[in-house]
């Protein structure tokens, strides 16, 4: 048989499965093969039944959702007119990347796996099910999964065998090649660029949205800063509803840019454009040309823990010995530990480790910055206001992401610290931003809404309430818990007015203002009869939002508890009324981590 072509397809939320995606497409390109890496919805998806050989990575997000650069894939494949048996010219095997921690665990890759064997693809392997939970990470399943893959490829294609793959210390051509211009005066910043197509802004076309205010609303003195920050959505035709979810692509710290110049010897007035050195697209998102500025603060992601992928390609630029010891160590399955304890264990950045490597950093040419370093993702934040109250204005709420490790200087969150440092006192201030639809829904009809949202979970539900009083729907119970009444106890005010109008029944719990800590579960246990009352005799819906450590989780104890208290079921009986809850959505819940 002749040499195989590989496509590499991927569906990817936060870049894990493309970094995964890209690291399979190496290992073909050493092994002499042609390969082709793309999102699943860049790809021609019709081109499947002539394709001989093709991976599939995809990640879960969300309540067992596809990331969204496979959703119009997705709906294509599970089209019931595909005629069994049309992938039977196939060879495929499928990588999911997930966290166990959560219920629906690498569901679309388990699902996918399901429906290509229906239409009759040939698995080479079982589906790998990769979990971000394990000790050692992904990489504990991705290792041996990757080793048999490439073991049933060479299986099925003999002649592979005959090639003289490259050495691993060999760097591959870069995927770009850097082209510096003379000429520096064009201005290249495009941030502020109003969309000139008249349709919904989305990732590919944001809204330069300008922001109006950003307040602390915790006190001075709290150990925590969460910020109130509202933006100017006039004249975007963004429209959202409560539940819906906000995007944003964050920018790198002005210091971290100079460092990163410095380090690599870069003149950040420099500009360039890019060429691709095979057909890949040019990135969307980078102007042409660019300044080595605007690369580097809004699209390199230089401040996140970098993946092992990002040690391999580094090892191979490596002269100084000891440097390139150290980084093929951090490369190898057996280093993977020792990665952890100096890599993700402390957080340390990629910037920190470019730092820490002085001599291999120095060989780093600009054509490889953008293998080298994954681009910044979105994030999203819970909009936390209706349109209806605010017209024109979007509202998040936000916790500045700041913690100590072992490292002599705090962790930042990337988001949180770039928008807690906007300032629209100093000047105009615009933030490139699209609306996306969240996981929540709320009832159309005039139910009963029960809301649980300690901290910064009560975000959506502030929208939801504000929605639902301008629409007279006025049966809402909210459980809010923070550390202190007088600390961080979010929007109080507009809950006093709510509860005073006859609009909201209000249930608060602040853990450390007396000895015994009190959670939001603890309230709803006590309020076992009202809410039993609500669920079953006025057909309520209830909702979580929070984050996913513990809290979600016992908030369901307690509900399951109010069932077999109030209604004298079982603990079998009221698991079962939990889950028929959730399967009609009358519970629902949006947790992050």
């Amino acid at each position: 048989m002749s040499k195989p072509s590989l496509r590499v397809l991927y569906g990817s939320q936060t870049g894990s499965a493309q970094d995964t995606a890209q690291r399979i497409a190496r290992q073909a390109r050493r092994k002499q093969l042609q390969v082709q890496v793309l999102p699943l919805d860049a790809y021609t998806v019709t081109n499947l039944i002539s394709e001989s050989l093709v991976v599939f990575v995809c990640s879960t997000t969300g309540q067992g959702d596809p990331p969204d650069n496979m959703k119009n894939f997705w709906r294509f494949v599970f089209k019931k007119s595909l005629p069994v048996g049309s992938l039977s010219r196939l060879d495929c095997a499928i990588l999911g990347l997930g966290d166990s921690s959560y219920p629906k665990f690498n569901y679309v890759a388990k699902k996918l796996h399901r429906r290509l064997l229906q239409l009759g693809a040939s698995m080479l392997l079982p589906v790998g099910l990769a979990d971000d939970q394990h000790d050692l990470g992904s990489d504990a399943v991705i290792d041996p999964w990757l080793t048999s893959f490439w073991e049933k490829v060479f299986a099925l294609y003999p002649s592979l065998a005959d090639v003289i793959p490259l050495r691993d210390n060999e760097p591959l051509p870069p995927t770009y090649t850097f082209h510096f211009l003379d000429n520096v005066n064009e201005m290249t910043d495009d941030r502020r660029r109003i969309p000139t197509e008249r349709t919904a802004p989305s990732q590919s076309c944001p809204f330069p949205s300008r922001l109006v205010s950003n307040k602390r609303v915790t006190d001075m003195l709290h150990f925590q800063d969460v910020r109130h920050i509202e933006f100017d959505i006039t004249g975007s035709n963004i429209e959202f509803a409560a539940g819906d979810v906000v995007m944003m692509y964050p920018c790198n710290a002005p210091e971290d840019v100079q460092q990163f110049c410095q380090l690599l010897r870069l003149d950040p007035e420099a500009r360039f454009t890019l060429r691709a050195t095979d057909n890949t697209a040019v990135p969307a998102r980078l102007p042409q040309p660019c300044t080595v500025r605007y690369l580097v603060e809004s699209y390199l992601d230089i401040s996140a823990v970098p993946r092992r992928s990002f040690f391999e390609l580094l090892s191979t630029f490596a002269t100084n010995e000891l440097e390139q010891e150290k980084l093929v160590e951090f490369s190898s399955v057996a280093g993977q530990d020792e990665l952890h304890s100096y890599c993700n264990r402390p957080r340390r950045t990629a910037l920190e480790v470019l730092a820490d490597f002085p001599h291999t950093t120095a060989e780093l040419k600009a054509d490889y910055l953008l293998d080298l370093f994954p681009e910044i993702q979105p994030r999203s934040f819970s909009i936390a206001s209706s349109l209806q109250a605010h017209p024109h204005r979007l509202q998040i709420l936000v916790a500045v992401v700041r913690y100590k490790t072992k490292l002599f200087k705090p962790r930042r969150g990337l988001c949180s610290t770039w928008l807690a440092s906007l300032d629209p006192v100093q000047g105009d201030v615009y933030v490139p931003l699209w609306v996306k639809k969240g996981t929540l829904k709320f009832p159309e009809e005039d139910t009963p809404v029960i809301m649980v949202g300690p901290g910064t979970g009560v975000a959506p539900f502030r929208s939801a309430l504000q929605e639902r009083i301008v629409q007279g729907k006025t049966a809402n119970v909210l459980f809010f818990g923070c550390r202190s009444e007088s600390k961080d106890f979010y929007f109080s005010s507009e809950w006093e007015e709510m509860m005073k109008a006859g609009h909201l029944t209000l249930f608060t719990a602040f853990s450390r203002d007396q000895e015994e800590k009190v959670y939001v579960q603890h309230r709803v246990r006590e309020n076992a009869a009202l809410l039993w009352d609500l669920i079953t005799n006025k057909n309520a819906c209830f909702y979580i939002a929070g984050n996913a450590k513990q809290m979600p989780a016992s908030v369901c104890d307690a509900l399951k508890e109010v069932f077999q208290q109030e209604g004298g079921v079982s603990a079998e009986d009221a698991e079962q009324m939990l889950a028929a809850m959730e399967r009609s959505g009358r519970f629902q819940s949006e947790t992050w981590s």
